[in-house]
């Protein structure tokens, strides 16, 4: 894959920046709790995370991928999570290994980093400003910025809109199949983390690293 035309890049955040699972698990079992429901365990909730909290909800009240809770019970949970989550945002949260010092390369590069999640702004922002990153990042995109969402193509191509830029040079970075399908709707490169929450070679992204270092390195030499 050829990076040379590559003038910014875009990170998903959850799976690939941080490993959110910790904290994302205790706050939706604490919500199952609160509910009078017995506890997931955390490898399960990982397979519900990644378009939103309030589809986290619904999955770990009902335990399926494509499970509709009983709106009462929904809301009732809802509330419930957004209030404990938003207090123990980074208890046990962590930011990858080459994370920081990746960032921090690829702006030695001159290159303009984005945040573009499913997450909702409203916690998004804080959790990268309590792990210390929010200072690489021009934009941070959440779920509820714009009128739609990851694998929608309208997040990565408002990045490329205040950037100055066309979605072929940007890159994606992320670790889903929202993340590759986000990239492909936009016309941005696809990069997989190896890392992440999903089997990365099952994602058909148009390249694989190992961590975000890995990225500066082949940036700099393309």
């Amino acid at each position: 894959m050829n990076l040379k035309y590559i003038k910014a890049v875009a990170f998903d955040l959850d799976g690939t920046l941080v490993d959110s699972i910790p904290d994302l698990a205790a706050a939706a079992n604490a919500m199952r709790e609160h509910l009078d429901l017995p506890p997931l365990p955390a490898l399960r909730i990982q397979e519900h995370v990644g378009d939103g909290i309030a589809s986290l909800v619904h999955r770990a009240l009902t335990n399926e991928r494509d499970g509709q809770a009983d709106p009462a019970l929904w809301e009732r949970g809802y509330v419930f999570f957004i209030q404990y989550y938003r207090e123990h945002l980074s208890d046990r949260t962590t930011i990858y290994p080459g994370v920081s010092e990746g960032l921090g390369l690829l702006r030695a590069l001159q290159l303009p980093l984005a945040v573009v999640t499913n997450k909702s702004e409203r916690l998004a922002l804080p959790l990268l400003e309590q792990l210390g990153l929010r200072d690489h990042f021009s934009l941070v995109i959440g779920g509820d910025t714009l009128a739609e969402k990851k694998p929608s193509a309208l997040p990565l191509q408002h990045v490329c809109q205040v950037l100055g830029i066309s979605p072929e040079q940007m890159a994606m970075v992320g670790d889903s199949a929202n993340d590759v399908r986000a990239a492909r709707n936009s016309g941005c490169a696809a990069i997989a983390v190896s890392y992440g929450y999903a089997d990365a070679a099952s994602l058909g992204s148009d390249l694989v690293v190992a961590n975000i270092a890995e990225l500066y390195d082949l940036m700099k030499n393309s």
